[in-house]
């Protein structure tokens, strides 16, 4: 019995391309990209942390410019908040969580309506609005302390919270309103239209429906509104009193020992100390931020 054999065809080499080097226009491109970038965050952060540096180092070598810490020390932070000079970091500190949450709640609760109502809703005129509320947000606080201080000293607000809250919302409102608008219209509206069909109202498709999906544009909005009513200063200044000042007011009263001298090593531990959170919380939530940001940007 012949055997019969299969001739196997002989495997051919594979022909690997050749890696092709990398052109030096692109790595110089490369290397321009990251330089740039560390110039922007050498410039944005070299402030603050001078700042923290300063906060920790004895009030005699405040001015000593060894860019790293030395002679280290924890007093600054208790002269912060040392109430014997008239200072009171802590009321202050309060003060500010109490007028930043209050301002971000309202301007939530208001905003998301707004901006719903200007993504999902037809009617004349919707440009318009849409128009006049970003204009809001470019007027100057300046104009605006005149006539403020002379309608809450008429209603007997001067010094109390909603002097500062309401101003707040105004400030805030406009970006609420435009992050939310701008995500708002992105939504697959089949979902709401599906819920409807389902026998849900327009406010349970609303509050069950689309609010959950508009989770991390609202969280991002949140903390942008949070942190701008906490950074303002000029109406604060005027509007403000001892009992309900925020920690802005409170750190340009700082005052030490020497009524001739400004006591920058304390100033600069309180700063530390309202800087240091919101970077933390920003940096925890970044994804959540950069997600909120940029969703709705891009059409699937």
């Amino acid at each position: 019995m012949a055997t019969q054999t299969t001739n196997k065809p002989a495997t051919q080499p594979t022909n690997k391309p050749a890696t092709q080097p990398v052109p030096w226009t692109k790595r110089l491109g490369t290397v321009r990209l990251y330089l740039g970038a560390l110039i922007v965050l050498v410039w944005g952060l070299a402030p603050f942390y001078w700042m923290a540096v300063t906060a920790f180092r004895d009030p005699d070598y405040t001015f000593d410019n060894t860019p790293w810490p030395t002679h280290v020390t924890l007093e600054n932070f208790r002269n912060a908040f040392d109430t014997s000079r008239g200072n009171d970091f802590g009321k202050a500190l309060v003060n500010s969580v109490i007028i930043g949450s209050i301002t971000t709640v309202l301007a939530l609760v208001i905003g998301v309506f707004a901006a719903y109502a200007l993504a999902r809703l037809t009617f004349k005129g919707k440009y318009v609005v849409s128009g006049l509320i970003l204009s809001a947000s470019m007027f100057p606080v300046v104009v605006l302390v005149t006539p403020l201080f002379q309608l809450f000293t008429n209603l007997g607000w001067i010094g109390e919270y909603q002097a500062m809250i309401i101003p707040n919302i105004s400030f805030v409102l406009p970006m609420t309103v435009y992050i939310l608008a701008s995500f708002f219209a992105e939504l697959p509206w089949e979902l709401e239209e599906a819920a409807r069909i389902d026998g849900a109202t327009k406010m349970q498709a609303f509050r069950l429906v689309m609010l959950p999906l508009a989770a991390p544009a609202v969280f991002t909005t949140a903390i942008l509104a949070f942190i701008a009513a906490v950074n303002e200063y000029l109406l604060a200044r005027l509007l403000s009193s001892d009992k309900t000042e925020p920690v802005t007011v409170a750190i340009a009263r700082f005052s030490g020992n020497n009524p001739l001298v400004q006591p920058y090593a304390a100033i600069m531990a309180a700063g530390t100390m309202v800087t240091i959170p919101l970077v933390i919380m920003v940096l925890l939530f970044q994804r959540r931020i950069i997600s909120g940001l940029t969703a709705g940007g891009v059409k699937s």
